[in-house]
């Protein structure tokens, strides 16, 4: 019987035992130090919240574990060797395997800047953070505290800074962005998304600070964070400071030996890495080069999900590449739901047009990409909007064209019987910035004219 081990008991590390559990009989470990059940990582700003609890994350039962015969180790990977396919744990146990499965997920970004490690002083990505959360944030008025937490500052504008954010809110805790970028997550939104988004934040009252860096932490009279100085000079008390400056692959334990490794832990399209018997999945797992145009490097929940499954039939006997298809994902900004969907850049390539609605209550936008000349659709950001995500798919893989997008833009519609829709809007704004350039040259054009 093979013995399959897995490092890391996140989304990639679960759905790979799973599947290998549906296929077969091999013994299967898990291991993490981190809990001792998997649960939805993306759950944990609701935990704090108080609107779930811990259990309530977890989505499966304790026993089921046990019933499916996937044993689960809860230590600590200090060193593998891979000569003996022999794994050194914490506890000073050591484990043997037959095929070993890296899925250890990412680590928050630390960049040395000064006073990083005071106390008060943490990032948001696993349990111990928000445990630590807990307790680094109780508000001003919290009886019998010592830690009293009055203005919070975040640095880095991106969707893990924008969570922790809205968790602190929710204990009146005045919260302040550092973002080094001149647009609220410039580096991977357009202008005008990142300018929507900027406003929607402003108006739960959180200060951001465009083209500001982080230069020193600075520690108050009990040894705990005090302010913190911004390269430009400018001096912010506050009891509290975030780290969400982005991630990176959680591979210390394996960079420098055998394993071939860049910012992750470099894997084929099979997900198998330069070692035998030894594959990579999730956050850490990084791509010789993109699949179909993506990144070589993806830390996103279903993408992790999708190499699970994948590499589960590769080691249950069916070698199966990881074909990820489309781009696409989805977030909340506080009450704004956001999609992408294919490629919207924060600035446009080579042969790229655009097309931008934002409706006039601010909160609602939609953003167009698509080829110059051919004007095959390219990309698609909307907040606000729900659409269909099978629908969007089915449009890139076609190639289908803009004009075929916006006379079917209500077929995308996630829920029209439930909410307002904006299709008309929309073509009447495309129609108005586009028909002097485009009117004489696509016929195609006419059916829009004419229908609206």
């Amino acid at each position: 019987m093979t013995h399959i081990v897995i490092i890391g008991n996140g989304i990639a590390g679960i759905t790979t035992a799973r599947y290998v559990r549906k296929n077969g009989d091999d013994k299967i470990t898990i291991i993490s130090a981190e809990t001792d059940h998997f649960y939805s990582r993306t759950a944990l700003m609701y935990i704090y919240m108080g609107h779930m609890k811990y259990e309530h994350t977890k989505p499966y039962e304790d026993h089921f574990w046990k019933k499916n015969r996937i044993n689960l180790v809860k230590d600590y990977v200090q060193r593998v060797d891979f000569n003996t396919k022999e794994l050194n744990l914490q506890s000073g146990n050591k484990l043997s395997y037959d095929k070993l499965v890296i899925a250890t997920g990412s680590k928050s970004n630390r960049f040395g800047w000064k006073g990083q490690d005071l106390d008060g002083v943490q990032s948001l990505y696993n349990y111990q953070d928000l445990e630590l959360m807990e307790k680094n944030t109780h508000p001003y008025d919290a009886p019998d505290s010592d830690r009293h937490v009055r203005h919070a500052v975040i640095v880095g504008g991106g969707l893990i800074g924008v969570e922790m954010a809205e968790m602190l809110m929710t204990r009146d805790i005045k919260v302040t962005f550092l973002v080094r970028e001149t647009a609220f997550w410039g580096n991977v939104m357009p202008a005008e998304e990142g300018k929507l988004i900027l406003h929607h934040l402003q108006e739960h009252h959180i200060e951001v600070l465009l083209e500001s860096e982080l230069e020193e932490i600075v520690a108050d009279d009990n040894g705990r964070v005090g302010e913190v100085i911004t390269k430009d000079g400018r001096h912010i008390a506050c009891q509290f400071v975030g780290l969400t400056a982005g991630v990176s692959p959680n591979i210390d334990f394996v960079k420098g030996g055998d394993l071939t490794c860049n910012r992750g832990v470099l894997v084929n399209p099979y997900l198998e890495t330069s070692i035998p018997d030894v594959y990579a999945i999730g956050d850490c797992a990084e791509q010789h080069e993109g699949i179909n145009g993506r990144r070589p490097l993806e830390q996103v929940w279903y993408t992790g999900k999708m190499m699970g499954k994948v590499l589960a039939s590769t080691l249950t006997g069916h070698r199966t590449p990881y074909t990820p298809g489309h781009w696409y994902n989805s977030a909340k900004f506080f009450d704004i739901e956001y999609q992408t969907y294919g490629w919207v850049m924060n600035t446009l390539r080579e042969n790229e047009e655009n097309f931008y609605w934002e409706h006039s209550n601010g909160k609602m936008c939609l953003k167009l990409v698509f080829d110059k000349k051919s004007k095959v659709f390219l990309g698609l950001n909307v907040f606000g909007i729900r659409l269909r995500h099978e629908v969007m798919d089915r449009w890139l893989r076609e190639k289908r064209d803009v004009y075929f997008i916006l006379e079917h833009l209500a077929d995308a519609n996630f829920d029209p019987e439930f909410y307002r829709t904006y299709e008309k809007e929309i073509i009447q704004k495309f129609n108005q910035d586009k028909s002097t350039s485009l009117r004489a040259k696509k016929k195609s054009w006419t059916r829009i004219f004419q229908k609206n």
